[in-house]
Parts: structure tokens; sequence; C-alpha cells
């Protein structure tokens, strides 16, 4: 009897795990159109975005205006939030193209270095951002995902988490201009 039951928790605990790991980028390998971030982000892009805490209400609504450029395989795009209650923030990310497929990047308010893989229609981005709630500064790590819909459009979904706990999402809609 115990070792039925040894065995079905180690079952339980082995599915668990692999639920953990998400579905992996090159799932969307064939997907269409090719996501090509220094194509997509290279001049002004708009976003409307939204943060949503882990019971599903929303918390804080934005807008951002993204400057980019590329030079080579370095990219640098200048995001400026407004939020719903009229203030603003900036966030300059300098992303490095770094082989087929992958990609570095580094921004003031992130720790470390972002890391990320593209196949097809999609980007799988994971960083860990310095947040500022009142008085203090949490390290949050965020799992990115964005998907380009057609060349214009592109959407981006984040999971919040800290000591592995959900926290909430970022949802955003991108459009080139």
């Amino acid at each position: 009897m115990k070792t039925r039951r040894w065995c079905a928790l180690a079952a339980f605990l082995t599915l668990g795990l692999a639920g953990c790991a998400g579905v992996p980028v090159e799932r969307y390998r064939a997907e269409q159109p090719v996501l090509d971030l220094a194509r997509y982000f290279n001049g002004t892009i708009d976003g409307w975005g939204m943060f949503q805490d882990r019971s599903g209400e929303v918390i804080k609504r934005f807008t951002v205006v993204i400057e980019a450029t590329w030079q080579g395989n370095v990219g640098t795009l200048d995001e400026h939030f407004t939020w719903a209650d009229g203030t603003t923030s900036r966030r300059v990310w300098t992303i490095t193209r770094d082989g087929e497929g992958r990609y570095r990047g580094r921004a003031d308010d992130v720790i470390g270095e972002a890391s990320g893989e593209a196949a097809g229609n999609a980007l799988h981005w994971r960083y860990v951002l310095a947040l500022p709630v009142g008085e203090k500064v949490y390290h949050v790590d965020f799992d990115d995902w964005m998907f380009l819909i057609d060349e214009r459009v592109m959407l981006n979904r984040s999971a919040m988490k800290k000591w592995g706990f959900h926290l909430g999402e970022v949802t955003l809609s991108f459009t080139r201009r």
C-alpha cells in the first residue's frame, strides 16, 4: 500500500512539474507571419495595455509609444508610458540578436539580462524587473510572450511571479504606424 501511494505521489509531482515547463517557442515555428524583431520594432509603435492582479481585477491601464531603431544586430526600444492616472515613465531597452532566433536585452530597471527566443510568429522573453510599488521596489519575474498577428499588429501577454507565486498579468496590443 505504501509503495502505491509513493508511486501515485511521484506520478502527480512529475505531471505537475511537466505542466510548469509551458509551451516551447518551437511550437510556433510554422506560424506566419514570421516575427523579425528588427523589422517589426523599427520606427514608431503605439501600444495599449493593462495590468491585472491575480484575481483578474484591472489595477492599472496605460498607453506606450515606442521609438525603435536598429544598427546591425543591436536595437534600441525607447518606451514612453502614460498611465491612466496621468503619470509617465520611460524604459529604454537595448536588444541584441544573439544568433538565429535568440535575443538578449538590458534596461535600467531590468535586473541582469533578459533572454528571448523567437520562432515563427512568436517571441518568448524572460527577465526580472525592478518594480516600484509604493515606497518599495520588488524584483519580479516576467514570463513574456509576443505574437505577431499581421505586419502591423502584435499581441503581448506577460505573467508576473515572485518566489514562484503568480502576481498577475500584463496584456498589451501593439500597432506599427
